[in-house]
């Protein structure tokens, strides 16, 4: 069991609300393990995955002897890694008489085992025997275009299984907008048969076409390699129900008198009522009024005045 401890410093809070589950999340990190015996083709294969993903990927070079997926009891330190990296995705390593070359891709959910895919490595051809123009390599952190060609994507389940699973993998963070220009590599997944994918990967070169949409060309950069399918677990109805939840965002409130323009922008109303000024008190200090009283005290001055030279006469 694992023991359960608060934070004491600022950094360490730091990380549980990077951990912490958020309303949009982030991109998936993915965890690279040995099992207990790995052969040079499989070392290569975990190797270059975690090329790929350098930047959200760890890698744990030792053996594991505890680690078995798909058998009970065999998923705990597996967890136990899952939840020590706070990595959703793992991919596992491992070789056998029975099962050579054998690559398991899981993902998590709350840091216990989501689904499994199990498939066999084969016509492994590493980035190091090809050839290319080294300025057309892709660049590190580059979203990728991810292609699936072959109808068994659609009709096959273990095939649809691991389309999903692939996608996961590869695609990165997930974004709303994206420039084209910064698209430099691609990652082609054909389905060969019903349990047999050829995934290779290639680099992006932009040509002149005569429009304005440039014409593409792919050139493969590596690795390659043919995945057999052999062994796929999908989750229970319940877990996969729960793991779809999407949590509601609040309702903005609304604004009043308020609307948007394309051009103007955001325009407001203004209500102002009637001022009723007959109505309103003046203060006794207003000039206005001061003004009035002298010009009446004037006024009745002058009557009287003309008044006592009428009775004088």
């Amino acid at each position: 069991m694992l023991e359960i401890k608060t934070a004491k410093t600022r950094r360490g809070k730091r990380e549980l609300e990077k951990r912490a589950p958020k309303l949009v999340e982030s991109g998936k990190k993915t965890l690279i393990l040995h099992g207990t015996k790995t052969s040079g083709v499989l070392n290569a294969v975990l190797t270059q995955i975690y090329q790929l993903k350098k930047e959200s990927a760890v890698k744990y070079s030792r053996k594991n002897e505890n680690i078995k997926p798909f058998e009970s009891g065999g998923e705990t330190s597996l967890e136990f890694f899952s939840l020590k990296t706070d990595c959703s995705i793992f991919v596992y390593g491992s070789h056998s008489k029975k099962r050579p070359d054998n690559l398991v891709i899981g993902r998590t959910y709350d840091h216990h085992i989501y689904d499994l895919v199990e498939v066999g490595v084969e016509n492994f051809k590493p980035m190091e025997s090809f050839t290319y123009d080294k300025k057309i390599a892709p660049k590190e952190g580059s979203k990728p275009l991810i292609a699936f060609i072959g109808e068994g994507f659609e009709n096959v389940e273990e095939l649809k299984h691991l389309k999903e699973v692939l996608l996961d993998l590869l695609r990165g963070e997930v974004v709303e907008n994206l420039n084209l220009a910064g698209v430099d590599r691609a990652y082609v997944c054909s389905a060969v048969s019903p349990n047999r994918v050829f995934f290779t990967h290639c680099a992006l070169r932009l040509k002149k076409s005569g429009t304005i949409v440039p014409r593409m060309e792919l050139v493969e950069i590596g690795p390659s390699m043919d995945l057999v399918i052999r062994r796929h677990r999908l989750p229970n109805d319940g877990l996969r129900k729960e793991a779809m939840k999407i949590s509601r965002e609040k309702p903005k409130k609304k604004e009043k008198n308020v609307k948007k323009d394309v051009l103007q922008g955001k325009i407001g109303n203004i209500y102002v009522p009637d001022q009723k000024i007959g109505e309103m008190a003046l203060p006794n200090k207003s000039k206005g009024v001061k003004r009035e009283r002298r010009e009446a005290k004037r006024k009745n001055q002058g009557d009287e005045h003309s008044k006592r030279r009428k009775e004088d006469a």
